[in-house]
């Protein structure tokens, strides 16, 4: 058997003293494994870096068999991912959401948004909230999706300012009001026809949202714990974010 498609490193294993098992993932076959022999010679091991684009042919004698992998490089922005910390975490951290998804299972949505995110994930300013919307679509992908277009109880889709623990959809400020030290906080830039960007403290709060519906659905399910890049990252974004919200010139009001 096979195949030949883009595949985009999330990481390798070493097997024996020259080759890698590699980690990728695929728009057509989700996430795969695969031996790279000589997988950690000096002209493969740049290649094999993560967030690395890459062209892959695979090749086994049966369908769940491990197989064999050769790549060429397509894009390589290992590099240009280890300038910042963000970036740094924010790759170990999407691979970490990707292997919560079956092996092999096709998911190209999260492939292209992979691929748009890692080429803008080196921007501290945008990475925070790239990389909440792929949680997002994450939960979406494993059947946990929120629902953030409209009000639970009224429908209404202006001035959405929750989102209910329990059913994971948004309330309006008028009807979560009465409930709202037992609601999650919806962060402005989420909400149905948002047009404004994160703040620190809007970015901070979607991070406890997503957080809060990974950690009930996912993770305490399966019994393991939310990677620790994610903190690292969170801690990297909130930091660019805040500082550049303290650089901001203040305007006093006219009286």
């Amino acid at each position: 058997m096979q195949w030949q498609d883009h595949a985009i490193i999330l990481g390798v294993k070493r097997l024996g003293e020259t080759s890698v098992i590699a980690e990728v993932m695929t728009r057509d076959r989700g996430r795969h494994m695969g031996l790279v022999r000589s997988g950690r010679s000096r002209s493969m091991q740049p290649v094999l870096q993560p967030g690395n684009l890459v062209e892959v042919t695979w090749r086994a004698r049966l369908h769940e068999h491990l197989g064999e992998f050769r790549m060429e490089p397509v894009r390589l922005r290992a590099a240009r991912l280890m300038e910042t910390a963000t970036a740094v975490y924010g790759v170990q951290a999407m691979g970490a959401l990707l292997r919560l998804l079956p092996e092999r299972d096709p998911h190209p949505y999260l492939y292209d948004a992979l691929d748009v995110i890692l080429e803008n994930l080196q921007n501290p300013l945008d990475a925070g909230e790239l990389f909440v919307r792929f949680e997002l679509a994450v939960l979406n992908e494993l059947g946990y999706g929120l629902d953030l277009g409209e009000c639970a109880a009224t429908g209404v889709r202006e001035d959405l300012a929750f989102v209910s623990p329990k059913t994971g959809r948004a309330v309006c400020r008028a009807a979560g009001a009465p409930w709202a030290e037992k609601m999650l906080a919806l962060p402005p830039f989420l909400a149905s026809g948002a047009v404004q960007a994160a703040n620190g403290e809007s970015l901070a709060a979607a991070f406890r949202l997503t957080g809060f519906f990974l950690h009930r659905h996912v993770y305490e399910p399966r019994g393991i714990e939310i990677a620790a890049a994610r903190d690292g990252f969170i801690q990297a974004a909130l930091k660019a974010v805040n500082a550049v919200s303290l650089d901001q010139p203040v305007i006093a009001a006219k009286r």
